[in-house]
């Protein structure tokens, strides 16, 4: 079963990708936030630059802080953003 997730994307990430979200369905075996970032930077280019292991990220699982392993389900909502990010 494939999961429909929206990726938001905010401040020096939006600006490095181009976009500030878009709504992506995951293969079966993306089941985290580490697992969507991993499936994302497989895309090259800017994604694999942008989202690389070693740049640090913060993230949120429906508007909510959430580590790398947590769990993500159909319709959530996942945001990956800098660690400080201004108004």
């Amino acid at each position: 079963m494939r999961l429909k997730v929206r990726v938001l994307y905010f401040a020096s990430v939006r600006e490095r990708l181009g976009r500030d979200a878009e709504e992506i369905e995951l293969p079966a075996d993306v089941s985290t936030i580490a697992g969507l970032r991993s499936h994302l930077r497989a895309r090259g280019g800017a994604w694999a630059d942008t989202l690389v292991e070693s740049r640090l990220l913060r993230t949120a699982l429906n508007q909510d802080m959430a580590q790398p392993a947590a769990a993500i389900k159909a319709g959530d909502e996942v945001a990956f953003f800098p660690p400080v990010t201004g108004g």
